[in-house]
């Protein structure tokens, strides 16, 4: 029987996916530099070790160009382009009608809290999870199983006690580990 219901976060409740690769893409274009999805898509829902876009623009572009400086251009235009995004379509709903069935509701996201916080609050979310896992809690971050282990812990459920919400093949390998 379904217990709990286990969410992501960075594009599944709130599309920042799409705004990190649409940030690259403008400084990537800038330096006359393309950056396939197909390539990109590799790092997302996981950390850059799996591909780093960063150190990538800086090995594909003959300008000079720092780490520093880039990271300062990508995080001031998602910024940008993140400042109006509201929650995906149904979230809300989704959470209210599991809160409604005596669902336990987790949170495992690859990013650390201090990036997730002001989201969930500004989004109007922070109380709606029984149980919050982050990048902070773990070594490894999707598709290791152990962001998913952790919050099934914390929400006294078995893996097939709860269904997870994931957007990315990285956050669904973690959650199928789990």
């Amino acid at each position: 029987m379904i217990r709990g219901i286990v969410f992501d976060f960075d594009g599944t409740l709130i599309d920042t996916e799409s705004a990190w690769y649409a940030a690259f893409c403008d400084l990537y274009q800038q330096h006359r530099v393309e950056l396939p999805l197909s390539l990109y898509a590799q790092c997302i829902g996981t950390s850059h070790d799996a591909f780093d876009p960063v150190a990538h623009l800086m090995a594909a572009t003959k300008a000079p160009i720092t780490r520093s400086e880039i990271e300062q251009f990508i995080q001031r235009r998602h910024g940008e382009l993140m400042r109006d995004r509201d929650l995906r379509p149904g979230v809300k709903k989704t959470i209210q009608t599991a809160r409604k069935q005596g669902l336990r509701i987790g949170l495992a996201t690859s990013s650390h809290r201090v990036w997730i916080d002001p989201y969930l609050e500004r989004l109007g979310i922070a109380d709606a999870f029984d149980c919050i896992r982050t990048a902070d809690d773990v070594k490894r971050v999707k598709p290791d199983p152990a962001l998913y282990e952790l919050t099934l812990a914390c929400l006294g459920l078995r893996p097939d006690e709860a269904v997870a919400i994931e957007d990315s093949p990285n956050g669904a390998l973690a959650a199928v580990r789990a």
